[in-house]
């Protein structure tokens, strides 16, 4: 998360459009997402996004330790300033090429922790990229407890639409199959420096354990959602052409003469658990 009171004196960082920087500046929303979070001592809690620490330090009033990921270089001398490294960890890095899985082991281990302890991931996303990270996070799902995020709001819409919705798309389903997402509150564009032209919204995702999720095959899994929503005004039967006949479709339990946006999230993983068993035959 961004911004929020600083330190008296302290320089005001000017946000970077490159790296899509609003700073929440509000701190009553900064006190929901905490109290929505609820932070613990011994949980391995990881901030995507600190900026100049708006939700950081408040998160750190409950827990002994937190984990920041930051790319932008201009913000690590401030994080630095006002907390010492074994207190705030800092991965000076693109979170898109961060392991969690291994970040997950590392903290443990120096924590002292049972291994396998799962992180629990808080940010203010960036709106331009946030599919993309929502996605990465995703395939290490299994290293995660669970995920508080400020999105843009239409983006949150989208996350937990049910099937049928003008909004049920790709990004639905493959959440969905995987996470129990949770719509908390919105936040306005004023509570931001500077305001962002959207409305923002605060979402919870819950992985769900393996054995609930079912896909068989993740691969042909997101082969079957992508090419279903790649072309969301065709049948099932057209969009799907390349990877199964109507016929086949029918056989997975789902009408080939429907569109994407109608089938729930159950038969989209039925559907490509059917083509995976035929594939390993």
């Amino acid at each position: 998360m961004r911004e929020g009171p600083r330190e008296p004196g302290a320089p005001a960082h000017v946000p970077r459009k490159r790296f899509g920087q609003h700073f929440l500046h509000e701190v009553g929303f900064i006190d929901r997402i905490v109290r929505a979070v609820d932070p613990k001592p011994g949980e391995l809690l990881v901030e995507v996004g600190p900026g100049e620490g708006a939700l950081t330090f408040p998160l750190l009033a409950s827990i002994e330790q937190l984990t920041v990921v930051e790319l932008d270089r201009d913000l690590i001398p401030l994080l630095r300033e006002r907390a010492p490294a074994e207190v705030l960890r800092i991965v000076e890095a693109d979170v898109l090429k961060v392991d969690f899985r291994a970040l997950r082991d590392a903290l443990a281990h120096d924590a002292g922790l049972a291994p396998g302890t799962p992180l629990r991931i808080v940010g203010n996303l960036p709106y331009n990229i946030s599919t993309p990270i929502l996605f990465h996070l995703l395939g290490q799902a299994d290293a995660i407890r669970d995920m508080h995020f400020m999105l843009q709001r239409e983006v949150v819409e989208r996350m937990g639409a049910p099937h049928g919705s003008k909004v049920y798309g790709r990004l639905s389903v493959m959440l969905q199959a995987r996470c129990r997402v949770e719509p908390l509150f919105r936040v306005p564009a004023g509570a931001f420096r500077p305001p962002p032209k959207v409305e923002s919204a605060v979402v919870r995702l819950t992985p769900r354990a393996g054995g609930d999720i079912g896909i068989d095959d993740d691969a042909i899994f997101e082969r079957v959602v992508r090419d279903a929503f790649s072309k969301r005004r065709k049948t099932l039967r057209n969009a799907l052409a390349d990877i199964a006949t109507a016929a086949r479709i029918e056989a997975g339990g789902v009408d080939p003469g429907a569109r994407a946006e109608e089938i729930p999230v159950a038969q989209f993983v039925a559907l490509a658990n059917s083509l995976a068993t035929d594939a390993a035959a």
